[in-house]
């Protein structure tokens, strides 16, 4: 008897930490078990082959809103040549509406509900140890047909279809009896790392499927210790937690807080989702002590607008979060991303704007910008029908309308993501960006504005380069921001703008060529001498003069003229945006 688990991830960098849970807690039959990971990239007649030369008798994926819609093209495929095969599905994607997903997936046989470690060494028991029945095992839902042949003696419906039947619900297990699934790391070298230390949450956000379960269970601080020591001593670079309020049990927080920092290889880094506001004075003094880059933080704003924040029924102190934000900022030790969610109840345009530019206001080192999925089992999915939230039929199950939102703004709405990508969250045009501000009522109206500028040249249907992004920020600037009528004014304004352009790429970049619309950049023998002077690399650093001061610019952006002599050090990049250091030098 052969088993494949099988995941199809959004990324090669990914890994499915499901299956690995799975196999290892059915440690017993590992002999019968293999694993296949594929990503959302692959074409699904290379993911059949795949799970074709494998010739498994049993055949299971895991399911998400991100993969659902492949998984059931290859699944629909697979039934025609592999007829005897049984399919099973599990994950959060199916384990809410298992009955209808079996009624319209003919090519399935069962489903795995929720939690499915125990679930699943019962159904290899099952399978490989032939003990017990199907339906004794609970948190499953199965075509009573796919085992007739084994006993059920299951009769058919009035449909003249096969019952489908659903067990009982599981309790949940101790996360301690969950083992450790990174044994052998050699097999995620050059992945990230995804670690659960806690499940469930104690909030009850109607869009989320983690409000289902309240019961926050503890993985013991002695065994997470034990388990990050081995990420650390493999060097790994990233480790994210999965855990959906990293930081609801202080205790908890702190003592893996404090493990990371006196056990620090300077290689890895940690990711948590966490609640800002739920921070105190004493985490927020110990995070400023950890080394840069160690650690970063998503946080979950979703809205600023409280009427929106109670309907869905979310916790949230937006003036603690900013000032605890701030805070963590003065460390210049933590990158924060922090979320909006547009289409929830009770948000219209004009209120979503002020929640982006309240948070954007925050200066976070990435803001991301959702759009609300109306999840199968969620809350969320029955609230939708008050508040005429009309969502795409199949996964993600994305928003388009709300009674207070049109689809026309959804798309506007969208076209600021895609700016807030490309030229905030990139890090790569921090100073041009912030210039450009100046000129704007507000930041979402600047955003906007660049995305209506893309669509009416067409750039939103081509790719760019990097280069290519910077052109078309100071075309944008020429075209659409300068119309003042004094020539020597506005001349002014696009010779400063070029030199902040120019200086947003070396930041990121020790560039072997100029950009076209640079000015004549220092003789050789100057820039040599200059790097030189300060002990630096000629290969890893770059010096340019401006005639304007880059760094900084007046309160209505008009241009200061000065003289500014900076070095480039790309030996010694900023831990958290990457940038090059600078070194601000005297002109003699």
């Amino acid at each position: 008897m052969k088993i494949l688990l099988v995941a199809v991830n959004a990324k090669y960098i990914h890994s499915n930490l499901a299956v690995y849970y799975l196999k290892e807690y059915a440690k017993q039959y590992s002999n019968h078990i293999q694993l296949a990971e594929y990503t959302i990239n692959h074409f699904p007649d290379e993911i059949l082959k795949g799970i074709y030369k494998e010739q498994a008798d049993v055949i299971a994926f895991s399911c998400y809103i991100w993969n659902i819609d492949l998984v059931i093209r290859v699944v629909n495929e697979l039934r025609k040549v592999q007829p005897n095969a049984k399919i099973w599905f599990g994950g959060p994607e199916v384990s809410f509406d298992s009955e209808e997903r079996l009624k319209q997936l003919k090519a399935v046989d069962g489903i795995i509900l929720g939690e499915g470690e125990q679930t699943f060494l019962e159904l290899m028991d099952y399978y490989i140890g032939r003990k017990g029945r199907l339906d004794q095992i609970a948190g499953i839902a199965f075509k009573a047909s796919a085992e007739m042949q084994d006993g059920l003696g299951v009769e058919m419906n009035a449909q003249g279809e096969n019952a489908i039947t659903i067990t009982g619900q599981r309790a949940p297990i101790p996360l301690d009896a969950i083992p450790f699934p990174y044994e052998n790391m050699e097999a995620f070298r050059n992945k990230i790392i995804y670690y659960e230390s806690s499940r469930g949450c104690p909030f009850s956000c109607s869009y989320c499927l983690s409000s289902i379960d309240k019961r926050v269970r503890l993985r013991s601080l002695d065994l997470v210790k034990r388990e990050l020591g081995i990420f650390l001593a493999n060097e790994v670079k990233q480790v994210k937690f999965v855990d959906r309020t990293f930081n609801c049990n202080k205790h908890h927080a702190m003592g893996i807080w404090q493990f990371i920092k006196e056990h620090d290889n300077q290689v890895t880094n940690f990711h948590f989702e966490i609640s800002a506001d739920l921070l105190d004075e004493e985490q927020l003094a110990f995070l400023q002590t950890l080394r840069p880059g160690q650690v970063q933080f998503e946080i979950g704003v979703q809205s600023t607008n409280p009427e929106t924040v109670a309907a869905i029924h979310r916790k949230m102190d937006f003036e603690k979060i900013s000032q605890n934000v701030r805070r963590i900022q003065q460390g210049h030790n933590i990158h924060q991303h922090l979320d909006l969610i547009a289409g929830l109840p009770l948000e219209d345009y004009e209120t979503f704007l002020k929640s982006f530019n309240d948070v954007y206001a925050l200066r976070p080192d990435q803001l991301q910008l959702g759009f609300l999925k109306v999840l199968k089992g969620s809350f969320m999915e029955e609230d939708s029908v008050r508040h005429k939230i009309v969502y795409q039929d199949h996964a993600p199950y994305e928003v388009l309308m709300t009674d207070r939102l049109t689809f026309g703004e959804i798309l506007k709405l969208k076209g600021i993501c895609e700016m807030v990508e490309v030229y905030y969250n990139s890090g790569q045009f921090t100073y041009s960006i912030r210039y450009l501000e100046h000129f704007f009522i507000s930041a979402a109206h600047m955003y906007l504005e660049l995305s209506s500028y893309y669509e009416h040249k067409g750039l939103d249907k081509l790719s760019h380069t990097r280069l290519r992004r910077y052109e078309i920020l100071l075309d944008f600037f020429m075209e659409t921001m300068v119309e003042w009528k004094d020539t020597g004014e506005k001349r002014e304004y696009i010779a400063a703008f070029k030199e902040i352009l120019l200086l947003d790429l070396y930041l990121r970049e020790n560039m072997k060529s100029r950009p076209s619309y640079a000015h004549d950049p220092l003789d050789y023998s100057t820039s040599r001498e200059i790097i030189d002077s300060n002990d630096l690399d000629k290969r890893q650093a770059h010096v340019e003069l401006f005639t304007y001061d880059v760094l900084e610019t007046s309160e209505n952006g008009k241009p200061i003229k000065k003289d500014l002599l900076l070095v480039f050090d790309y030996r010694h990049r900023d831990p958290l945006n990457k940038a090059a250091r600078l070194l601000l030098l005297d002109r003699e």
